[in-house]
């Protein structure tokens, strides 16, 4: 049997009349850029989180390029993130000329780590770019008492946080602006690239919308550098049939977190952990051995696709040598990044599927655990 990490065909069979319906709208009305769908989209996702205000955009490294563009990121400036992000995080601060600085991260939930946060700040800060690392939101309090001593803004990186929240509020709703990607594979996925960022300010979002579509105010009136980075309205559409269903999703999403836990309890094995002021929305279900390599291979052998999220930290990419960073600096993001394994989990993931993997993974570490 073989049992893929992830899987778009069986959601998109339960829900391809919508999909289709709404397509042909935006067929029917033949307008394909800005339009009635992209706005309906943010008003209906801005609804969904709380947020004053949603401005689409063409993708999550845009959405975050574009927010630390709208807080006055300028070249020269410092962007503090965590050590163990995705490059794109990097990718977007660097897009804006600034130098990304880094942080370690919390030895339970592997998000930004607060007390090593405060320790990265510097003069030249510009603005904090916390990630809410599959799916678990940062502790956000102690990061915003940061930001407020020194006066500087804080982006949240919610690509992989659709629906988790901190404190009962959010993701997306705790800085001065969220960024959100629409990447096939997310909680919330588009059939194509997208993103968002919503905010609070309606200056800041009048700000974005200006940004994403060449600095325009109107038509043909440019009043600040801006470029290309619009949702288009067939994305806008699809995630319209979709957002109805996200948290629905996301709940099977944790009754399948849920059953590895069980499955899994009594390994030797470091299992995902929830802080108390967390809801997470289980983008990934992600696990920590230190025999990792060998795991995967055991898993692959067979037929079970585990990935990893991710392998090399931030600092120590070849592409980011010129920052001076060098092993050892981040202790807990650079160990895990050699633990960490991420198990197959989709919201129609048949249950016994889990079953399956725990069973291989039981083998490999030859453990009993608690079976199902």
């Amino acid at each position: 049997m073989r049992i893929p990490f992830g899987e778009l065909s069986t959601q998109f069979a339960a829900i391809e009349g919508e999909v289709r319906e709404a397509m042909d709208r935006v067929f029917a009305r033949g307008w394909y850029v800005l339009g009635e769908e992209d706005r309906a989209f943010e008003k209906a996702f801005a609804a969904y989180l709380g947020a004053a205000h949603c401005v689409g955009v063409g993708s999550g490294t845009e959405a975050l390029h574009l927010a630390l563009l709208a807080v006055g990121v300028r070249p020269g400036d410092e962007v503090v993130t965590a050590a163990n992000t995705c490059v794109p995080t990097v990718c977007a601060i660097t897009a804006t000329g600034a130098v990304p600085r880094f942080a370690d991260v919390d030895e339970a939930t592997l998000t930004l780590d607060p007390a090593a946060l405060a320790e990265a700040v510097t003069e030249r800060t510009k603005a904090i770019l916390p990630v809410h690392l599959y799916g678990h939101p940062c502790d956000m309090d102690p990061i915003r008492e940061i930001a407020g001593a020194h006066r500087i803004s804080v982006i949240e990186d919610c690509a992989q946080a659709h629906g988790s929240a901190y404190r009962g509020r959010a993701c997306g709703t705790l800085g001065d602006a969220g960024a959100f990607s629409f990447y096939p594979s997310k909680n919330l996925g588009a059939y194509g690239d997208g993103g968002a960022v919503t905010v609070g300010e309606a200056g800041l979002a009048e700000r974005l919308g200006q940004l994403r579509n060449y600095g325009q105010s109107e038509r043909y009136i440019h009043v600040i550098k801006g470029c290309n980075s619009r949702l288009d309205e067939l994305q806008a559409a699809i995630l319209r049939v979709k957002l109805k269903y996200l948290d629905t999703w996301n709940g099977a999403r944790a009754e399948r977190a849920a059953a590895y836990g069980e499955a899994l309890a009594g390994l030797p094995l470091r299992l995902p952990e929830t802080a108390d002021w967390a809801t997470v929305n289980h983008h990934l279900y992600v696990v920590r051995t230190d025999r990792r390599d060998a795991l995967l291979e055991h898993l692959a052998n067979d037929g079970i696709g585990a990935l990893i999220h991710y392998p090399v930290a931030a600092h120590l990419q070849p592409a980011f040598r010129d920052l001076g960073y060098k092993a050892g600096d981040f202790p807990v993001a650079e160990r895990a990044c050699k633990e960490v394994i991420s198990l197959p989990l989709y919201p129609e993931m048949p249950m016994a599927h889990i079953v399956t993997v725990a069973g291989s993974i039981r083998r490999f570490l030859g453990g009993t655990g608690r079976r199902r």
